[in-house]
């Protein structure tokens, strides 16, 4: 691409999109799916007999105080295959209204305080980033949340690293789809696949701290051709199956490149997210998503129209990491 055009038409439009963020936005719902759910209870006084038992264990009863981990596999974020883990530990409270021994009497109906630590992983094993949650588990989901089969839990995301750094919001678990098994500290974790765990859903709803956006020019959508390098207009729209580029802001971190430096020309610089497109709601072939060389916010993402897409003023969204950019219309013969 010529560097002409991103400085000309890019760089400036991107400053006024940087102004949008402040606006009142809904928060963006990733439902994380996860696998091989154990809950490891600490029953062991004896530490040399952690992690000593080969096969499945069953965990001892939740009495107040007690302590738990839990490690999950994710395997899907709002249906697309992503590997990763949730790791989370808790202290069991059994808070309650009704006085009973080992209930700890309280207004709030909740099982205890806990943290969730979510970090996710592109399919190839490189990291996307993690998102850190505060909980009350137990009892109703939090107010405002997403309506979900079996939603329970408080929880309040505080803060995230890489793709979603500076991430908040709320989140809470749905139903199980099987049961999470709950296990003593002394079976060994390696075996944790082996031996099986329990299916589940996290729905959590972040309030991300930047969204990524196409940027704007004064004739449209900042997007060319990838053969000419000239502007898709009405004028010379764009067709199905063409390769494009688009150029954008808000993709998040890099490859190899530390936050707020300029991105560099060789080599070049991928963004860790993974990158969507979608015409009229068809995704297109996303071939790279990657840091303008000289620019700290700015990027350009090359990709393939669906074949399918009809002609007419087609609505074309950008996404990175699950997080939905705003729609612009395109042009298409």
């Amino acid at each position: 691409m010529k560097s002409s055009f991103f400085r000309r038409t890019c760089l400036g439009a991107a400053l006024l999109i940087g102004s949008v963020p402040g606006q009142a936005q809904a928060p963006v719902v990733i439902k994380v799916e996860v696998e091989n759910a154990v809950n490891y209870w600490t029953d062991v006084s004896d530490v040399s007999k952690l992690a000593s038992v080969t096969n499945a264990t069953t965990g001892v009863s939740r009495v107040a105080f007690e302590t738990v981990a839990g490690i999950y596999d994710i395997v899907a974020v709002n249906g697309r295959p992503v590997k990763g883990t949730v790791a989370w530990n808790a202290r069991n409270l059994n808070l309650g209204s009704t006085q009973a021994p080992g209930q700890s009497i309280a207004d709030v109906t909740r099982n205890g305080l806990a943290q969730y630590y979510f970090e996710f992983l592109q399919p190839d094993g490189t990291s996307i980033g993690a998102i850190m949650v505060s909980s009350f588990n137990g009892g109703a989901a939090p107010p405002g949340s997403p309506v979900a089969p079996g939603a329970a839990a408080s929880q309040a995301i505080t803060g995230g690293t890489g793709a979603f750094l500076g991430a908040r919001g709320q989140s809470t678990q749905g139903a199980n789809t099987v049961a999470v098994r709950q296990a003593s500290m002394s079976e060994d974790p390696a075996n944790r696949r082996t031996n099986g765990g329990g299916k589940t859903q996290f729905i959590l709803q972040v309030i991300p701290e930047q969204r990524p956006q196409v940027v704007l020019t004064a004739n449209g959508p900042a997007i060319v051709h990838a053969s000419t390098n000239q502007l898709v207009t009405a004028a010379d729209p764009a067709q199905a199956g063409e390769t494009l580029v688009l150029y954008a802001t808000g993709l998040g971190p890099a490859k190899g490149v530390e936050l707020g430096q300029p991105f560099p020309a060789s080599p070049p610089a991928p963004v860790i997210a993974p990158v969507d497109v979608t015409v009229n709601g068809s995704s297109a072939f996303v071939f790279y998503a990657g840091g303008y060389p000289g620019a700290v916010d700015g990027y350009t993402v090359n990709f393939t129209l669906p074949s399918s897409v009809v002609s007419g003023m087609a609505s074309l969204q950008l996404a990175a990491a699950w997080i939905p950019g705003t729609e612009v219309k395109l042009p298409i013969r």
